[in-house]
C-alpha cells in the first residue's frame, strides 16, 4: 500500500512576487483523506469556520429586514430599499476586501465572517428576484426591466468605485 505524503503546514499568509499577497483561504484546502488529518480537527477547523459565516450571515439577514421595516416598499413601486441595500452591501465589500488585502493583517475568520456572513446576509439578490417577479405581476414590465438592469449596474459600480477609492486612500497614508 503505498503511502500517502505528510501535508505541509498551512502558512497564515504567503507572498507570491508577481500577484502579491495571498490569502490561504483562496487556496483550496485538500479533500478530507482518513490517515492524513484526523476528522476532528477537519471538523474544528471547518466548523468554526461555518460558524462565524451563519453567525455572520443572521446579523446582515436583519439588518436586511430592518431596512425593509423601516422604509417599507408598496406593491407595484420601484423597490428602493433593496437597491439602496444591495448598493451599500456591494460597496462596503469593496472597502472592506481592499482594506483586508492591502492595508490589515486581520484573523482569518474576519473575511468569513463580514465578507461571506454579514454582507452576503446583508446584500439580498434573491429579494431583488422576487421584487422584479413582483413588478412583472403587476403588469410594470419596464419597472422591472429598470430594477433588472439598474440593481446589478449599480452594485458592481459602487464595489468598482470603493474598492478604488480605498486604494487611493491607501497610497496616500503610506509614507
Amino acid at each position: 500500500m503505498e503511502r500517502l505524503p505528510r501535508p505541509r503546514e498551512e502558512e497564515p499568509c504567503r507572498q507570491d512576487a508577481a500577484a502579491g499577497p495571498v490569502d490561504p483561504d483562496l487556496v483550496p484546502e485538500p479533500a478530507f483523506r482518513p490517515g492524513v488529518r484526523s476528522r476532528a480537527r477537519w471538523w474544528r477547523d471547518q466548523g468554526l469556520v461555518l460558524a462565524v459565516v451563519a453567525l455572520g450571515g443572521t446579523l446582515g439577514a436583519w439588518a436586511r429586514y430592518a431596512a425593509t421595516l423601516l422604509w417599507p416598499t408598496p406593491a407595484g413601486t420601484f423597490p428602493w430599499t433593496i437597491l439602496l441595500v444591495n448598493v451599500t452591501g456591494c460597496a462596503l465589500m469593496g472597502a472592506f476586501m481592499v482594506l483586508l488585502t492591502d492595508a490589515w493583517a486581520a484573523h482569518r475568520l474576519v473575511r468569513p465572517f463580514f465578507g461571506t456572513g454579514v454582507l452576503g446576509g446583508y446584500t439580498t439578490f434573491s429579494t431583488y428576484a422576487v421584487d422584479i417577479r413582483g413588478l412583472l405581476e403587476e403588469h410594470r414590465p419596464g419597472l422591472a426591466l429598470g430594477v433588472l438592469a439598474l440593481t446589478p449596474a449599480t452594485a458592481l459600480a459602487a464595489v468598482w468605485l470603493t474598492a478604488t477609492l480605498t486604494r487611493r486612500l491607501i497610497a496616500r497614508r503610506r509614507p
